[in-house]
């Protein structure tokens, strides 16, 4: 694959996997992936902090779930009105079975 396609594809990943962190709260994912993860959530969630229009409008060009972004502006924002980054936090679990990658929970701090 050519560079631009693997960037297309790593922005379609982050992509779910923020949209289901918004969703569920909580993910299990391996550790590359939720390192890269954590800094678009916190981006995200300082968009949502923002508040304006255009904020909302760029948290749902990367959201892919309309309802998740409405819930990220109403509720997640809203509980860290108080706090400037660190929104998400890890914590190890067992490798994964198949191919021994390293898992881990990541998931927002309450």
């Amino acid at each position: 694959y050519s560079s631009a396609a693997s960037d297309v594809y790593k922005r379609q990943l982050l992509s779910s996997l923020v949209t289901a962190l918004f969703q569920h709260g909580s993910i299990v994912t391996t550790e590359a992936k939720a390192k890269e993860l954590r800094h678009v959530a916190d981006k995200m969630i300082s968009l949502a902090k923002r508040g304006d229009l255009h904020a909302r409008r760029q948290a749902e060009a990367f959201v892919m779930d309309k309802d998740v972004t409405k819930k990220l502006f109403d509720e997640i924002a809203k509980k860290y009105t108080e706090r400037n980054g660190g929104y998400t936090t890890m914590a190890k679990l067992e490798a994964r079975q198949g191919d021994n990658a390293p898992q881990v929970l990541i998931a927002l701090v309450d």
